[in-house]
């Protein structure tokens, strides 16, 4: 059976800390100022003394529908044998279409290779060697699960199992394999 890997987000664990985009940063050498992910702040909920706020992981979604592969003139953008939405930087002429076509806005141009650059799950250095990425390794909340959904045993298969995961954008059709948890957190 094919792989579908999947992460699992839940909001109401992660603390903000940004040990999720410095362990990106490190893994994949980042240029500065340009990130695979980023937490922000989804700002201030309540009142005083009621004052809630939570943090929104944003990378790439890792469509099934991806329509960043499917406006990529030279292939550049395509899915690997596991279904992962990856980018070959030797292919990528930079014109920026993918970019345009994310409805997520996970990607940019890598100012140092000039090619389309976005999360990958870390496949390549980790999860292609039996590893989580690293953004789930370094989580300090433990806000992130990573598996694969096709896998019954896998942790993201257990847990979506007995909570409601929700996509960003899901009108778009594009079929996001990441999955947020919004139980406990106040929208």
């Amino acid at each position: 059976m094919a792989k579908k890997y999947s992460m699992v987000i839940n909001l109401a664990k992660c603390i903000g800390c940004q040990a999720c985009t410095v362990a990106c940063k490190f893994q994949n050498n980042v240029p500065d100022g340009q990130f695979r992910t980023k937490t922000p702040a989804n700002g201030l909920k309540g009142t005083y003394p009621n004052v809630s706020m939570f943090f929104i992981k944003e990378a790439c979604q890792m469509c099934q529908k991806a329509p960043c592969v499917s406006v990529c003139p030279t292939k550049a953008s395509h899915y690997n044998e596991d279904g992962v939405v990856l980018i070959d930087v030797d292919k990528c002429v930079g014109c920026k279409y993918c970019l345009t076509a994310c409805p997520y806005d996970a990607r940019f141009l890598n100012k140092e290779t000039g090619a389309a650059d976005k999360c990958t799950f870390c496949y390549e250095a980790r999860v292609s060697k039996g590893e989580k990425p690293a953004c789930v390794s370094t989580c300090l909340g433990g806000a992130l699960m990573f598996g694969d959904l096709n896998d019954p045993a896998s942790d993201v298969s257990q847990f979506l199992a007995k909570h409601k995961g929700e996509v960003r954008k899901p009108e778009f059709g594009t079929h996001p394999n990441v999955y947020y948890i919004y139980e406990g957190v106040v929208k």
